[in-house]
């Protein structure tokens, strides 16, 4: 199932005393599902970049313990470093990474905003996206006159804090303020060139940052600088809005790159940046190599990336998502001055990296034997979502060779679109082989919780029937996908690749199977819930689904047998 999924990159005002940095990152992973990723200490600046992620709750939870264990560590009234700052935890953005928008992670930031200004006193500021007046956007407008400046601010009713206390004290002495907020994610990303010139490099990265170069006389290198009526430098704007960039000669590697700092990838998508990247260093006579990545990304960087690419080459795009990040890779060059690992370097793979395993993780002859084995999960219900998921494969394979069949070129994107379906039925139902497990788990806790008093067993009784219900709905949803994918099946038996219908055809006995299978997990699991008018409405669509299914399976039978001619 999809989870929403913020990233958290806190500033604190310390990066030298590594003992203190260790105490306050310690408390993030005692939030149970937060990630730590990274931690970033500068000796110059007396401060330290840590990036952690995980759930809303989970993140705001965890960037709470921080911001209050910075605030006992560190005296901003002894700080000293070369960034600008003021408080001990200087600046705590919060990034939408997956399935969360921008309007719901600035909610996110308020709430954390709101708790910090009221619990631990610290006057909050909050910036980007979570600004509440227009000139509080800029952070640099935020932390104006910095820690030491502090005391006048809150005096100036224009710069009253947005939570928290708007007196100078002792507590604000040693802690300072923060800014909160809700921004985008800022993908740091250099692109290769096979040159050593620095300014050649910055002429490309010049057409292609946002803010462009200076105009000059003539339209010449050399000529005077153009300027405005206030006296401000002209510039020509680059291609790309939310992109900053600049050339540079990396010694260790013995090339010229142009080291990019995307800050709206929806707006400036990474793969756009590097297509026109090419495209101007083709027309200056160079080229470009290959590409690196600076640290973490979120998968769909990769994905967009990988189906831009296959778009390209008029190629599915209905495969696995590592094979689409495996073409992103490729076409990019991300290999070029070290290995890329796709599982060390996406966010949600780095989150599930030490995750409990799950059985889709499992070698297939590692599933079997668990299955087999005297435990009664995985059972009928995870099988069928097995069976099911394996059905919606054969149709997808199937629209994947349709589209890559040769004297079908002009098809390639209608079976594209079909195997774009299939694999989404596919991965839909090989997440409910773990859903149906995790279902009978819920109800087996149920049952072990205690009842020796009323209120007790009112409890567990209200426990049992909440899991039952979830043990009824979850393979009530393998019923409805297994059905529903089943017209992938239909549709390549009709007019796919006519040396592949059987497997379409198979896929289709596979996914009636998965229906008429999870029905009867619907059935016995209803035969406990006390809703008779939900067991009732439930069951006569379940029927309706295996009479449909049934229904279907036959029609997909007959095309594939009328078409197999001796």
């Amino acid at each position: 199932m999809k989870r929403q999924l913020i990233e958290c990159v806190p500033n604190i005002s310390e990066g030298r005393d590594a003992k203190k940095i260790k105490e306050i990152t310690n408390v993030i992973e005692t939030i149970e599902g937060v990630k730590l990723l990274n931690v970033d200490p500068g000796k110059a600046t007396n401060r330290t970049v840590i990036t952690f992620v995980g759930e809303p709750q989970q993140v705001i939870d965890a960037a709470f313990l921080l911001i209050q264990k910075a605030q006992n560590l560190i005296d901003m009234s002894k700080h000293i470093g070369e960034h600008p700052r003021m408080g001990a935890t200087d600046v705590c953005p919060l990034v939408p990474i997956a399935d969360i928008s921008m309007q719901e992670t600035a909610q996110w930031a308020h709430k954390l905003a709101e708790r910090v200004g009221k619990e631990l006193n610290i006057p909050i500021y909050c910036y980007e996206n979570a600004a509440k007046q227009e000139k509080r956007k800029n952070l640099a407008n935020c932390r104006s006159g910095e820690y030491e400046g502090l005391k006048q601010k809150l005096i100036d009713p224009d710069w009253q804090p947005d939570y928290g206390p708007s007196k100078f004290n002792d507590s604000i002495s040693k802690s300072g303020a923060t800014a909160i907020s809700a921004r985008d994610f800022l993908v740091a990303y250099n692109i290769n060139l096979n040159t050593t010139s620095t300014r050649r490099a910055n002429a490309v990265a010049f057409d292609i940052r946002e803010a462009g170069r200076l105009k000059r006389e003539g339209d010449s290198l050399a000529g005077k600088i153009l300027k405005d009526e206030n006296g401000e430098p002209l510039r020509q704007p680059g291609l790309f809005k939310h992109v900053k960039g600049i050339g540079w000669y990396i010694e260790e590697y013995g090339v010229a790159q142009i080291s990019y700092n995307l800050t709206n990838i929806n707006v400036s998508p990474l793969h756009e940046v590097f297509d026109k990247t090419c495209e101007r260093a083709q027309a200056r006579g160079l080229r470009v190599t290959g590409s690196e990545l600076v640290g973490l990304v979120p998968k769909k960087v990769l994905i967009d990336a990988g189906v831009h690419f296959l778009k390209k080459q008029e190629r599915s795009f209905g495969i696995s998502e590592q094979e689409i990040m495996k073409i992103a890779v490729k076409t990019l060059g991300l290999n070029e001055l070290s290995p890329f690992n796709i599982e060390e370097r996406v966010i949600e793979y780095m989150i599930d990296k030490n995750n409990s395993k799950r059985l889709i993780d499992m070698k297939l002859f590692e599933f079997v034997n668990e299955t087999s084995s005297e435990s009664p999960a995985p059972g009928g219900g995870s099988i069928s979502a097995y069976c099911g998921s394996m059905g919606a494969a054969l149709g997808t394979m199937v629209a994947n060779l349709s589209a890559h069949k040769r004297g079908w070129d002009d098809k390639w994107e209608e079976f594209s679109n079909w195997a774009e379906k299939g694999i989404a039925f596919q991965n839909e139902l090989l997440s409910l082989v773990d859903e149906d497990t995790n279902a009978f788990n819920k109800i087996m806790e149920a049952f072990r919780l205690p009842k020796d008093s009323e209120k007790e067993k009112e409890f567990r009784k209200n426990a049992i029937q909440q899991a039952t219900k979830f043990a009824i709905t979850t393979p009530f949803r393998v019923m409805q996908t297994a059905y529903e994918s089943m017209q992938v099946m239909k549709a390549m038996a009709n007019f796919g690749n006519p040396n592949s219908i059987t497997d379409a055809a198979v896929g289709a006995l596979c996914a009636r199977t998965a229906v008429r299978g999870a029905y009867l997990n619907v059935k016995i699991n209803c035969q406990d819930y006390q809703d008779k008018d939900f067991v009732k409405d439930i069951l006569t669509k379940g029927q309706n689904l295996v009479d449909k299914a049934t229904k279907l399976e036959n029609e997909i039978i007959k095309i594939t047998e009328n078409k197999l001619t001796f």
